[in-house]
């Protein structure tokens, strides 16, 4: 049986990273990569970051963050090279609770965040090996506008005006 979702979703804040980190750690494990999982890290790349838009976690009635979207505007110069002025958006959700809704409610915030922010684009750039986050995007409504040479994958996906909010 899938687990549905029935938690709250809220804006992360400072101490939410100590919950974030070993989701992400167990994630980051099962993909064989190096990246930091640290909570001072995670502190300062997504709940502290000035470019931060949006940081939203998912957490169950216990308060065990279950998963967590980053949305950020892209600077000059980024990373994931997304044109300047588009959101920049990262999804985590705990290893087992795939398809119980959190990622779709998470991206709720994070849309409403962008167009509160006046953010035309959101950017979601992921390998062409990560089919869950090939699905989880396109079932979001972000379709492939380019693939980097390193294979990276860029989804995008048009954030409506506020006005055309439904």
């Amino acid at each position: 049986m899938t687990h549905v979702f029935d938690g709250v979703i809220r804006a992360a804040q400072s101490g939410d990273e100590q919950g974030m980190s070993p989701l992400l750690e167990e994630i980051f494990l099962s993909w064989n990569s190096t990246r930091r999982s640290d909570p001072a890290h995670l502190l300062e790349l997504y709940i502290q970051n000035p470019a931060r838009v949006e940081c939203t976690v998912a957490e169950d009635g216990s308060g065990q963050i279950l998963g967590f979207q980053s949305l950020q505007l892209a600077q000059p110069g980024n990373d994931y090279d997304v044109q300047p002025g588009w959101g920049i958006i990262g999804t985590y959700v705990k290893m087992g609770l795939s398809r119980s809704g959190i990622g779709r409610r998470l991206f709720a915030a994070s849309q409403r965040a962008a167009q509160e922010a006046g953010i035309a684009w959101i950017d979601a750039t992921m390998g062409k090996d990560s089919t869950d986050a090939q699905g989880y995007y396109a079932a979001m409504g972000f379709e492939i506008y380019k693939v980097a040479d390193t294979g990276a994958v860029h989804r995008r996906c048009a954030v409506p005006p506020m006005n055309q909010r439904g």
